[in-house]
């Protein structure tokens, strides 16, 4: 919902904008799919098919997902779906350079200091290479219990 409220503002839109104005402005939603790599293995051609099934079906999963976020809120916001393939990092330095976005908001693994020294850090590669703003917004941190409070004592 933050990251929701956050490009409503940037784009200059409330909540209680009414559906029935033309759209002043387009919101992006961008998936990009880890690229089936199947060279150089022996597989039947239906074991490389229910991969793509499962690539398919995650994609759909993810744009479902987002597309409910922006369901119920009224705005005078157009929401396109596009959907690339590759290494994330480069796919949407690409996209955003070729779509002349004016901010890019993604999501963040949150991933530690060693995994993001040895995976890379896509959020980081995006900030030094896109020539737009960039909002990286994080997974919001569980909220400890008292049972877990009482086992740091």
């Amino acid at each position: 919902m933050k990251v929701k409220r956050a490009c409503m503002h940037y784009l200059g839109v409330s909540a209680t904008s009414s559906q029935n104005h033309k759209p002043t402005s387009t919101l992006i939603l961008l998936y990009i799919r880890p690229p089936l790599d199947v060279n150089g293995y022996l597989f039947a051609n239906d074991v490389i098919a229910t991969m793509e099934k499962h690539n398919s079906d995650l994609t759909n999963s993810v744009m479902r997902r987002a597309e409910a976020v922006y369901k119920n809120f009224n705005t005078t916001v157009a929401v396109e779906k596009k959907v690339g393939s590759g290494d994330a990092k480069y796919a949407i330095c690409t996209a955003v350079e070729k779509l002349g976005a004016d901010i890019l908001v993604m999501g963040s693994h949150d991933y530690g200091f060693f995994k993001r020294a040895l995976l890379g850090s896509v959020s980081d590669y995006c900030a030094k290479h896109v020539k737009c703003p960039l909002v990286v917004v994080k997974h919001p941190k569980a909220a400890k219990t008292r049972d877990d409070n009482l086992m740091h004592l």
